[in-house]
Formats: C-alpha cells, structure tokens, sequence
C-alpha cells in the first residue's frame, strides 16, 4: 500500500483532507495500489452526509469553544476531532462496499495487534480494544474507487468531544461524560507509544511505498475542497 504524503506540515482544516481523499482517487488511474494516510487538525465536528445539523451538531458550544463544523460526503454519524486524535483515510480502487470495509477492518484491527492490543471489529463499523470503542469508521464510493475514513482515539479532550456533538438539550453533565467513558476508550491507555510514533508505527506497518503529492497537487486539493466549504453544503440547503 502506498503512503501518500503531502509537501509540506501547514496545519489545515478538516475539509482539506476531504478533498484530498477524492483528488487521491483520481490519482488511482492508471490502476495503483490502494492509498492510505494520517491527518490531525484543530478541533473539528464532522457530521454525515444526510444528516440534519441541527440535530447532530450543538452549534452554539461549538462556536462558543471555537470548533469548526463540516459536512462529509459518506455516511455515518456525528465525530468530534482534534489534534489528540488520528484521522485514517483509506483510497482504493473498489466497488465493493461491503468486501472493502471489510479489508480496511481488518487492517486496522491487525495494526492494532502489532502492538500487542486485543483489537476487534463490530458490525457496526467499530474497532474495539478490550471490548471498548476507540475508532469509528465511514464509507463514501464514487465511480470505481471506495473510501474509508475513520477516527483512533488516541487522546482527546472528552468534554469537548461529548458536548460538541450533543444538542444543547442534552447537554451533558459530568456523570454523563463518566458514563459515556465506560464505552470507549484512549490508545494512550493502551501503549507507551507517543502519538507521533504511533503514527510512524501504523505507516510502516501498513505501507511499503511513498507518493509525495507536489504543490500543483495541492491546488488541485484547495479546488475540490471549495464545495466542501460552500455553506450551502455545510447546512444542507438544496439549490
């Protein structure tokens, strides 16, 4: 599988990694094998592509905390991210959805158990570590080619990530974060692993080549991810 890195480290937001999924796609003809790559970005929510904002998303914790939000193109539900999380994207050349998930699972799970966890998969698209929650993952196919992106929860700011995502009716008091711990869990519980060598970990095992995309690539990434940053987009207003 081929690491396809970027020419430089300039932090950007979530949607410029949406973008560069699809543009990767594109770089899968002539047929190529499969893509993968890690991203991090400030704290984001990433909701599904037919979900209603309003009911996933609590908008005003999110602009009080400043927390960007955008709308992805796959399905699946609400995810809050930040810098203490890893983003995992995974590009081939596919139209099976169920056979793809399934490899991509797979993988995951055994990267995992390189580092000696007791990694599982659900049917609901999950990872488990020791029967808790510590990545979740969606699907978006275009012609030819699937995508799966998904979240590992290394460390993250659980306040954040719990009431970012909740309506503000619901808003969540500190037995309910409590509660809601009991279920996932935090790599960093797991390994001595810091998050950058987690992150060379997973590379290298998973990956034995490298495509640095150019700078041309990156304009070509910065012009797909305008749709992706079009309002209209972002709270579901049809044209």
């Amino acid at each position: 599988m081929i690491h396809l890195t970027l020419p430089s480290d300039k932090n950007r937001r979530l949607s410029f990694y949406l973008a560069m999924e699809e543009y990767a796609a594109s770089l899968l003809l002539p047929p190529r094998e499969p893509f993968f790559f890690l991203w991090q970005v400030e704290p984001t929510v990433i909701f599904g592509r037919n979900q209603v904002i309003e009911n996933e998303v609590n908008i005003p914790y999110c602009r009080e905390h400043g927390i960007e939000f955008y709308r992805r193109k796959s399905g699946g539900g609400c995810v809050y991210a930040d810098k203490s999380n890893v983003m995992m994207s995974y590009i081939t050349r596919s139209d099976e959805v169920q056979t793809t998930f399934k490899e991509y699972m797979q993988m995951v799970c055994g990267m995992l158990q390189g580092l000696g966890l007791e990694a599982t998969s659900t049917q609901n698209n999950d990872v488990l570590i020791a029967g808790k929650k510590v990545s979740g993952n969606a699907f978006y196919h275009m012609p030819g080619v699937s995508i799966v992106h998904g979240t590992m929860l290394f460390d993250t700011d659980m306040r954040h990530m719990l009431n970012a995502i909740t309506p503000p009716q619901q808003k969540l008091d500190k037995h309910g974060v409590e509660s809601v711990r009991q279920r996932i869990t935090l790599l960093k519980e797991h390994t001595s692993l810091s998050i950058e060598e987690f992150k060379k970990f997973a590379v290298e095992k998973l990956c034995d080549k490298e495509l640095r995309l150019t700078d041309e690539d990156v304009k070509n990434i910065e012009a797909i991810e305008q749709e992706y940053l079009n309002p209209n987009f972002i709270w579901g207003i049809k044209n």
